[in-house]
């Protein structure tokens, strides 16, 4: 017999919250939306948030450009905060859902096992208490550890995942790295974390992987859609078929977005550029769409390098794809508890 939910506790210390306003502007204390932050989880026991943000600074697995590992740093620092009240739902995301930071997994200079255990233990720190983890990477290689951490908490084969990128990230290895960027999928497959069939890929366009990782891909009931079909049949036929395959049979939702499945146009701060991508607008309103409809116990945003911004175009992106996600569960939780329907058309 479980034992009965305590009151949170979410007393900030005196003139905590002074300063984390005066963040907004100029930086006196840096989370993710100016959220609380905890750093230990017992912390996450008393606090009982329904998200935890965690960054993971690691960019090890890069083949291109390096410099995702900032990526935390930046989406805290340097995102345009413009206000939390969402005009499509109508609501204040913060008075319907309690977020907080939870700072940075540990990422020690070249110890790439030591890194992605990090990651892993941090995530579970937050899912094992049914908190919602919201990952900044880093590469998209802390996919692998993260979504495990979640599949170990939800059950292995009971989590989908939408997968929006420009790259399929199926390989065996790179240059016989099997932790690279170009890999964690295929890790999770293998893995058993997440079902080939319940592994739903949006946005693959560009010159790889090769057709003996196409074959594989198919061998293991993988599905996805090109960008080719997005054009032809347009995104929001193709989501509504992509939603239903993540979910033949699992109950729960992982997202995970590389920031480069959006056109560069929309997020040139990435090491793998691929012209051809989604719309950012687009994206923004399926992630807050998925949040709405499904059970969603994991996001992350990867591969945001701000070292190749233009006027913090890519963070800003980034920044509100989470904010996005925010709103989807935010409007949820006020209509079930009996509120307006906000839900916003497909």
């Amino acid at each position: 017999m479980s034992e009965p939910r305590r009151e949170p506790k979410r007393d900030l210390p005196a003139g905590y919250q002074e300063q984390l306003d005066q963040g907004y502007a100029f930086g006196s204390v840096m989370t993710f939306a100016q959220r609380p932050l905890l750093t230990a989880p017992e912390q996450l026991d008393s606090w009982q948030p329904d998200v935890a943000i965690v960054g993971a600074p690691f960019d090890l697995g890069t083949t291109n450009r390096p410099g995702a590992r900032f990526g935390p740093r930046a989406l805290r620092s340097s995102a345009y905060e413009s206000g939390t009240y969402h005009l499509t739902y109508g609501l204040e995301i913060f008075d319907h859902i309690e977020v907080v930071d939870y700072g940075d997994a540990y990422c020690p200079h070249g110890m790439v096992q030591e890194s992605l255990d990090n990651i892993k233990q941090r995530v579970h720190d937050i899912a094992s208490r049914r908190i919602i983890p919201f990952t900044m990477g880093g590469d998209h290689t802390i996919t692998w550890p993260a979504a495990t951490a979640v599949a170990d908490v939800y059950g292995y084969g009971n989590v989908g995942m939408v997968h929006f990128d420009a790259h399929a990230d199926t390989a065996d290895s790179i240059n016989g790295n099997l932790a690279s960027h170009g890999t964690p999928m295929r890790r999770l497959i293998d893995s058993g974390a997440i079902p080939g069939r319940n592994f739903i890929q949006i946005g693959l366009r560009s010159y790889w992987p090769p057709q003996d990782v196409w074959e594989w891909m198919a061998e293991q009931g993988m599905r996805w859609h090109l960008m080719d079909e997005i054009w032809e049949r347009g995104f929001q036929a193709v989501m509504a078929d992509a939603e239903v395959e993540a979910l033949d049979g699992p109950e729960h939702l992982y997202i995970s977005i590389d920031i480069d499945s959006l056109d560069p146009a929309y997020a040139p701060a990435t090491g793998t550029p691929e012209p051809g991508g989604i719309v950012a607008a687009d994206l923004l309103r399926m992630v807050r769409s998925l949040a709405y409809r499904h059970h969603v116990v994991g996001m992350d945003v990867v591969e945001v390098a701000p070292a190749y911004d233009h006027a913090d175009c890519t963070v800003n992106v980034a920044n509100r794809l989470f904010m996005e996600c925010l709103a989807g569960l935010a409007a949820k939780r006020r209509d079930q508890a009996g509120g307006i329907p906000g839900l916003p058309a497909r």
